[in-house]
């Protein structure tokens, strides 16, 4: 288990926040905070090259209930980036009221 990381709520996320969603390609594309990027967990260190085009600033990640956005927090903060979890995940995220949307038909929903 990773050592803690930062943390953040809903509630708090700044303004413009850069959010780094690292669920499974069909739990994203069912459902997913608008304008999250989507880099699966176990991809991101494959893929980590692409957060480089980025804004600058904190990464703000997500999973569905905090476990995976924790692991992923520690491989970026390991690995030069300032990743903050987003406690209780996209859970917390439909919980405070913030919108969902999906890829392809149907209404948005978390698997």
């Amino acid at each position: 288990m990773p050592e803690s990381q930062p943390t953040t709520t809903v509630g708090a996320l700044p303004e413009g926040a850069v959010l780094l969603d690292v669920r499974e390609d069909d739990e994203f594309a069912a459902g997913h905070a608008p304008g999250a990027v989507h880099v699966p967990l176990g991809d991101l260190p494959a893929r980590a090259g692409e957060l480089a085009d980025l804004p600058e600033g904190e990464l703000h990640v997500l999973c569905r209930s905090g476990g995976r956005a924790a692991r992923a927090a520690a491989w970026l903060n390991e690995n030069g980036y300032d990743a903050v979890v987003v406690e209780g995940g996209t859970g917390a995220w439909v919980e405070a009221g913030r919108p969902l949307v999906a890829e392809g038909p149907g209404e948005p929903r978390l698997l």
